[in-house]
């Protein structure tokens, strides 16, 4: 990918992609770290690219100035839990509490300390809802692991392996139950077909408004920093 900027102050670093696949040149604005994407497809010139680019700069700075910071998981900070918002509190103790409106955490390394209590109880929620989904499905999966992957939400291999990013625990308990469906569906349907669709219809029902929140809001829990944070 070649990088180029649009003009102003400051200049916006832009990527232009070229792409096979591509009907139209589109541009695309990241809301996990503000990278300007330029897409062209074949027989279209770098020249007609820019251009289309330059007219859309205002849009582009119109994301850019929209797009929200990271939020380091310390004192104060608010994080969601399953879609609820809980305001982090840490105190003199051992162990990590989870209530109703608040996140309680040790005051020695808060940040480390939660995405660890998280990624157990992520681990809890995907195996119970992929289990549920493969017994419906009477297909059973081999193993269960968990990431931290910002380019996709779940996966399921040839093998019948499922991996999943262990943030969906931020995101409200039906978007979690949406992807395991979704890629607990992969052990019968290896595509996205429509026989893969109606299965993921089958365990979990209409799908639209999940599929919608993750295109939309998803990007929303890449948000908050834990390694650094306390």
């Amino acid at each position: 990918m070649a990088e180029h900027h649009l003009p102003g102050s400051p200049p916006v670093p832009v990527l232009l992609r070229r792409s096979a696949r591509a009907r139209r040149i589109s541009l695309r604005v990241s809301q996990l770290d503000g990278r300007v994407t330029l897409t062209v497809p074949r027989g279209v010139s770098e020249a007609e690219a820019l251009d289309f680019a330059l007219s859309k700069s205002d849009w582009v700075r119109g994301h850019l100035a929209s797009r929200q910071g990271d939020v380091a998981v310390t004192q104060g900070a608010v994080l969601p839990v399953e879609g609820r918002p809980r305001r982090v509190i840490c105190e003199t103790t051992r162990r990590v509490r989870l209530e109703e409106d608040a996140l309680i955490l040790p005051a020695d390394r808060p940040g480390l300390r939660a995405q660890a209590f998280l990624r157990e109880m992520a681990r809890d929620r995907l195996a119970a809802a992929s289990d549920r989904h493969a017994a419906t499905l009477g297909r059973g999966y081999t193993r269960l692991t968990l990431r931290d992957t910002r380019s996709r939400w779940g996966s399921c291999s040839s093998a019948g392996a499922l991996m999943y990013s262990w943030r969906l625990v931020l995101a409200p308990p039906e978007i979690l139950d949406y992807v395991a469906a979704h890629e607990v569906a992969h052990l019968a349907e290896m595509n996205h077909s429509p026989a893969f669709w109606a299965q993921v219809d089958r365990l979990y029902g209409p799908h639209d408004r999940a599929r919608a929140w993750l295109r939309n809001e998803g990007s929303t829990l890449h948000r908050y920093r834990f390694e650094s944070a306390g």
